[in-house]
């Protein structure tokens, strides 16, 4: 197979990654052109700080090529449907043949959480370790396959607090992983929220694949219930602005674990919980911490 490959300001990145489509090619990916210099900038931030054009300064459009279509054709095509009179120079790309199928699983391996959870995709053999729970979890549209430090601190402290019988909210529950592992850990009624139904759907099948029963909704599912263990693993500013609503959602005498949390983010978000209960760093990974508070 081969890809067409050229570059185009911001103003023409969205508009010609269409035309393409339109006009046959398979996919198309956009990338910053300036990558690896000292002229690379983040483009994606927290929620309330998007940029306006999803798109940088300088920009290399990838489209993956049908068999036998001419590029040169296609791309004039997509340049004409945009208005452009010239068309961008242009290089095409040969894409090696490969099983990537197998070529993405292996990126995924088992994961060891804190001597007691393992995070295991269906392909692998579940590891045999006494004392040990796993959770067949694999990667999704849904956030959350136990990769990522936030994710892992979470887990390390249901692993090490989750009490039989306690009753779990896991806000913001993506994958489910958080709720799922709470349930096999021991917790009794356990509740999953989301604001994407994808995500509510994708964690429902999750549990429903790890034998556990987790309820999994929108954010008006069981208002006004309060768990033993409010659990979110999401970013700072929305964590500021739901604080009234995730304190009240803990029971006197619960706990709220709070993660998503830059450490230089660590005591703005603590100071909007403080009307309501103190927050303080349980731990921290790679740049990341787990905010822990408990409700008088």
């Amino acid at each position: 197979m081969r890809e067409l490959v050229f570059d185009c300001p911001e103003q023409l990145a969205e508009p010609l990654s269409d035309a393409l489509l339109e006009a046959g090619v398979l996919s198309v990916s956009v990338e910053d052109a300036d990558f690896g210099t000292e002229a690379e900038r983040p483009l994606f931030g927290e929620p309330g700080l998007e940029p306006e054009t999803h798109a940088w300064s300088r920009n290399r459009v990838v489209a993956l090529l049908p068999d036998g279509e001419d590029p040169a054709q296609l791309l004039a095509d997509a340049c004409a449907a945009c208005g452009l009179d010239d068309v961008p120079a242009w290089q095409l790309r040969e894409v090696p043949d490969a099983d990537w199928v197998r070529l993405t699983q292996s990126q995924f391996e088992p994961i060891e959480v804190d001597g007691r959870i393992w995070i295991v995709p269906t392909w692998h053999e579940v590891p045999d370790r006494p004392g040990t729970i796993s959770i067949r979890l694999d990667p999704g549209l849904a956030f959350g396959t136990g990769s990522h430090p936030t994710t892992h601190l979470c887990l390390a402290w249901l692993a090490r607090n989750v009490r039989p019988g306690c009753s779990v909210l896991d806000y913001g529950c993506g994958s489910g992983i958080l709720a799922i592992a709470a349930r096999k850990l021991g917790a009794g009624e356990t509740v999953g929220i989301d604001i994407d139904p994808q995500a509510v759907q994708s964690a429902q099948a999750n549990a429903a694949a790890n034998d556990v029963e987790v309820l999994t909704g929108l954010p008006d599912l069981r208002q006004g219930w309060r768990a033993d263990v409010v659990v979110a693993n999401i970013l700072s500013n929305p964590l500021k602005v739901l604080a009234p609503m995730l304190c009240d959602r803990v029971q006197p005498g619960g706990d709220l674990v709070l993660s998503g949390v830059l450490e230089r983010q660590a005591d703005e978000v603590a100071q909007a919980y403080a009307p309501w209960m103190t927050l303080t760093v349980w731990r921290a990974l790679d740049g990341w911490v787990c905010l822990h508070g408990r409700r008088p």
